[in-house]
């Protein structure tokens, strides 16, 4: 049961709220974020990753059959540029991409939930055509074309290939395969122990390799032939097997490396607490969901669910805060996660932790067209100890904090009520005969990657 701080610390929070729209605004400088499309799900700022966002929720209900609202999957394909590839978002569809602007990783997003959808042969076709327009010559892709490549990106390439039934094999530019592209990225035996089998997001400029967990896990995913949604039922009973490094060799053998790259997060998520860690220089490590999410559907399609499992249950008590409480609502592509997660585990997306992830990423976009009958029968989104369920009321402390505050604010709008008298009226006792400023009202921005 929530405690009663957590309610009055959001009765606190909506008292602060009516003080700020009752004060004068402060200067503010940062500029206003893009308004996201009534057909696009979540409500935060689009520009870096609405179709990044809007695929993922699509892949998600799709595989939890749900049959998505028609604007919604509209809205996607018609962000989709004449050459074939995906920006990561352009407010005005009418006007023709710029080329420096497209995103491989939106573009294999958006490929694998419309090959998901059906349907969409044509938007398909042309976007796995333009992945192998922007191949790298050592066989990787980068986030935007004409850069260097990366594990992640590389990764979610390989993904969008095989959901078109595209060998990654026959990928090739300069002779250089997919997979070979993906392989540069992997740590082998010359590396300290802990780092085999990794993957770095690049190599660093020396041309050394550092582990990186969530490159590892995104690249884990390809490595293992998987795509999304994860629906491999393969089982080995047994723990991924750790790099061989009887022979020390530099590279990691493609046939070793879902194995290998199994093996690094397997340790990874047993020595932290059944989740992966992010770190910031100068800051205390947080846990990393998304790394996390993306752990345990790598290590299921490389036919570990068993040594997925205590991530997943991880993932199921501790996401919904994650999912459902950012500064924008749902973050539906956090939401996404969880719901391909719980359902590459094979756990119930509708009581995941106590959160029906299903309704929660429906509400953050567009009606659907269509439910099946346990999304309709289902409980509300919200965990059975989310605050909503909280009914107790306030202690004194937190009613004597929200009267200060409401105070505060009365002050100020007050005070603000004399400035602008002072400024209409100059000879009155209260301006002091000098006032002539003016407040203007600016609105908070915020932008979102």
């Amino acid at each position: 049961m929530p405690t009663t701080a957590r309610t009055g610390a959001a009765a606190l929070a909506a008292a602060a709220l009516l003080i700020g729209a009752a004060g004068p605004a402060l200067a503010d400088t940062t500029p206003s974020p893009a308004a996201a499309p009534a057909a696009l799900y979540g409500k935060g700022d689009p520009t870096y990753d609405g179709v990044w966002r809007q695929s993922l929720a699509l892949t998600a209900l799709g595989s939890a059959k749900v049959v998505p609202a028609a604007s919604a999957v509209a809205w996607l394909t018609g962000q989709q540029c004449a050459d074939g590839g995906w920006p990561s978002y352009r407010a005005d569809a009418a006007t023709a991409c710029d080329p420096k602007t497209e995103d491989s990783n939106a573009t294999a997003m958006a490929i694998q939930a419309l090959t998901l959808l059906g349907g969409h042969q044509d938007a398909v076709t042309r976007g796995t055509a333009w992945l192998r327009t922007v191949q790298n010559a050592d066989g990787s892709w980068a986030f935007n074309p004409g850069n260097p490549g990366d594990a992640n990106s590389t990764g979610l390439a390989v993904n969008a290939l095989l959901a078109t039934g595209t060998d990654p094999v026959g990928v090739a530019k300069g002779g250089k395969t997919a997979y070979d592209g993906l392989a540069l990225f992997q740590i082998g035996c010359l590396a300290p122990a802990a780092e085999r089998g990794a993957f770095a997001y690049q190599p660093a400029p020396d041309g050394s390799l550092k582990a990186n967990d969530l490159a590892s896990a995104q690249a884990l995913l390809a490595a293992a032939g998987g795509k999304l949604p994860v629906t491999n039922t393969n089982r080995v009973d047994a723990a991924p097997k750790p790099l061989d490094c009887t022979v020390n060799t530099p590279t990691v053998a493609r046939a070793n490396s879902a194995e290998a790259a199994g093996s690094y997060l397997y340790t990874q998520l047993s020595g932290n607490g059944q989740h992966l860690l992010q770190t910031t220089p100068g800051a205390a490590a947080t846990p990393d969901y998304t790394g996390t999410a993306w752990a345990v559907l790598g290590l299921v399609q490389s036919g570990h669910p068993v040594q997925a499992a205590p991530a997943a249950d991880w993932l199921a008590d501790h996401g919904y805060d994650w999912a459902a409480k950012g500064k924008n609502g749902t973050d539906p592509a956090a939401a996404a996660l969880l719901l391909l997660t719980a359902e590459a585990a094979q756990l119930d997306p509708y009581d995941f932790g106590g959160t029906n992830v299903v309704q929660l990423l429906i509400d953050a976009g567009p009606a659907p067209e269509s439910v099946p009958a346990a999304a309709a029968s289902a409980s509300s989104p919200a965990p059975h100890n989310s605050a909503a369920d909280d009914d107790s009321g306030f202690s004194p402390v937190w009613l004597v904090g929200i009267g200060l505050l409401i105070g505060i604010g009365g002050g100020l709008l007050l005070s603000l009520r004399r400035k602008r008298a002072a400024a209409q009226h100059p000879g009155s006792p209260s301006s002091g005969g000098t006032d002539k400023s003016g407040g203007t009202d600016k609105s908070e921005g915020d932008g979102q990657k």
